[in-house]
């Protein structure tokens, strides 16, 4: 069950979705679909989950030099909760800006 989600997706789009509407994308097993994944959030985080959107992107073929390889593809599933729940993420999405360690080193 806590292996299924695999970490919280920090980009542009995944954090527009999360200020404005309070959708949350997380990277899941590729094994996963949407029933595991309400019912991992749930048990996590003791919330109740509205919708899961499962979105399945494949591996990309690459060329390192001469040697082809094909990049591994991911599963993301976005999870909307329901009125009046809220998962607090924080620290995970201070990737994305200065967080407090670089925030210190910027000081001295």
């Amino acid at each position: 069950m806590y292996d299924l989600i695999k970490r919280a997706m920090v980009t542009s789009k995944s954090l527009e979705l999360f200020h404005t509407l309070g959708k949350i994308t997380f990277e899941v097993d590729k094994a996963a679909n949407k029933t595991m994944v309400k019912d991992a959030v749930e048990k996590i985080w003791s919330v109740k989950v509205d919708r899961v959107a499962i979105i399945n992107r494949p591996g990309k073929n690459k060329q390192h030099g001469r040697r082809p390889f094909s990049s591994s593809g991911r599963k993301k599933a976005i999870v909307t909760l329901k009125k009046g729940y809220k998962i607090d993420l924080s620290g995970l999405f201070e990737t994305m800006g200065v967080g407090p360690q670089q925030e210190e080193q910027k000081v001295s």
